[in-house]
């Protein structure tokens, strides 16, 4: 009992050990993977990203312009980001807030008319 004790006196009285987290917030690592963000516009929905996503959360219709993502099962590995041809996709240094229902990212925007189509 007299062990414990002094224990606990000297951790009353020493510098703490965690961060007192709503005053004191770590800044990000090198490499961290926030938020997916798509620049709808530069998109030429090839569906490049679709495919490579390990968990399916992405959807890509390329003829009616359309690109969805379910945020809850993505599992922000940036994979889609690294294969986009276009660089259209990018991750932000942003956590994705706290969110109690399924969350889906949904963009429209006009697709790329192949060449052959363009030149009739």
């Amino acid at each position: 009992m007299f062990n414990m004790t002094k224990n606990v006196v000297a951790n009353l009285f020493s510098k703490s050990s965690t961060r007192l987290y709503p005053f004191a917030v770590r800044g990000h690592f090198e490499g961290f993977r926030g938020t997916l963000h798509i620049n709808i516009d530069e998109c030429i929905f090839c569906r490049t990203c679709m495919i490579k996503c390990p968990s399916q959360c992405i959807a890509v219709d390329n003829k009616a312009g359309t690109w969805t993502c379910e945020a809850m099962s993505c599992v922000y590995c940036g994979v889609c980001v690294d294969v986009c041809p276009t660089g259209c996709l990018s991750m932000s240094k942003e956590h994705r807030p706290v969110a109690t229902e399924k969350q889906t990212m949904a963009y429209q925007g006009v697709p790329k008319k192949k060449k052959k189509e363009a030149a009739e």
